[in-house]
């Protein structure tokens, strides 16, 4: 058994952790960390199935470290071994916080050369070790003299997805969209709105969620690599997932943006993860928006009006979204924003509000419920 951790964006961990849980294993939950206990089978089924973490590490120790010495002392009395192979490539990266250890270079070399000395041992490797095999990135981090060693088991972050063919000039990370999808509870049984699609992400990330695909089935993993994962286990776990998932389920998705190079940029992505025919894709105002069904949901991450000029626009839109859900009550509205006022422009408070981070900005995730 490992101790695993999914590396959460700030104010997502509750999701996270629920996805874990899905996955039926239990949680504890930390600032941007949700750790829990698992086998190598779980480190692929996190990997292919986690829709909303960024990462999927291991931790291999967990201490108190205030010099040098005891960094080094205690980084070499852990197993590194079980998980290392002897031509693993192990490069070290490290961060410290308000620690008495901050020199990171300094940090970086110790914790390498402790492994180092516990490999050549455990191997009995004379000289050099190759590092010529399967690749382990190894960090360090320490935040008020508690050090955490985790081994990246994902490779490339887990919002690499593989169907982000082109982007828009402010993209939005494909866990932060399917996390906004999930905390809006929709399954795919009524219709789903975005009317600010820019390139696609939320709709697509809503059509994987609704179908039950597998977010990490189109992509490979650096621990596909390693020896303590049987050889055959991810194409295991990858032709399970694809055996669950309902490709057949018809949804109804309107992605909607009023740039028709972002709509084109859209249905290229689309296409790329087989939605070409199944998201509806439509240049259009937001203010031509008019909602047929009697309840659904519009989920969507506005322009945020930071630019000079685009204030008043931005302000009629909110206005606009505000009067559409008022005259028509059994609809949910899910918006994403840094602009304050929100909720006065809409004359309305929300249900619920979370902030949450769109890269280095701060938003607020307003949730509308519509009437059951």
């Amino acid at each position: 058994m490992y101790q695993l951790l999914a590396t959460s964006p700030m104010g997502l961990e509750a999701v996270v952790a629920k996805e874990v849980n899905e996955l039926g294993y239990e949680t504890t939950t930390e600032n941007g960390r949700v750790l829990y206990e698992g086998d190598a089978r779980a480190i692929v089924r996190s990997n292919l199935w986690l829709r909303t973490a960024d990462r999927v590490k291991i931790v291999v120790g967990r201490f108190y470290a205030t010099t040098f010495d005891q960094l080094f002392e205690q980084t070499k009395a852990l197993p590194w071994e079980d998980i290392i192979g002897p031509q693993g490539s192990f490069p070290v990266s490290g961060k410290s916080l308000k620690s008495k250890l901050f020199s990171v270079p300094d940090c970086q070399a110790i914790v390498k050369k402790a492994i180092v000395e516990r490999l050549k041992k455990a191997y009995d490797i004379k000289g050099w070790i190759d590092e010529s095999g399967a690749l382990y990135k190894v960090e360090v981090a320490i935040l008020k003299d508690e050090v955490l060693l985790t081994i990246d088991t994902s490779g490339a972050g887990l919002h690499k997805r593989g169907y982000r063919l082109a982007q828009g000039a402010a993209p939005m990370k494909e866990t932060l969209a399917a996390a906004l999808v999930r905390l809006s509870n929709w399954t795919g049984d009524t219709p789903f709105i975005d009317p600010f699609c820019g390139s696609g992400t939320i709709a697509i990330e809503a059509a994987m969620i609704a179908q039950n695909i597998a977010p990490g089935f189109n992509r490979e993993f650096a621990s596909e690599e390693w020896d303590i994962i049987p050889e055959e286990m991810y194409e295991e776990e990858r032709i399970k997932a694809d055996n669950e998932a309902l490709y057949d389920k018809e949804i109804d998705i309107t992605a909607s943006d009023i740039d028709p190079e972002m709509i084109q940029i859209s249905k290229n992505n689309a296409t790329e993860v087989g939605f070409g025919e199944l998201i509806k894709f439509k240049q259009m105002n937001v203010h031509d928006l008019t909602l047929h069904a009697e309840k659904g949901a519009i989920v969507g991450n506005p322009p945020y009006g930071e630019r000079i000029g685009e204030r008043g626009e931005v302000e009629a839109m909110y206005t606009y979204l505000g009067d559409l859900i008022k005259a028509n009550p059994k609809w949910s509205l899910y918006i994403m924003t840094s602009y304050k006022e929100f909720e006065v422009l809409v004359g309305k408070k929300a249900t619920k509000r979370r902030k949450l981070f769109n890269g280095y900005l701060e938003c607020t995730y307003y949730q509308y419920w519509g009437e059951r």
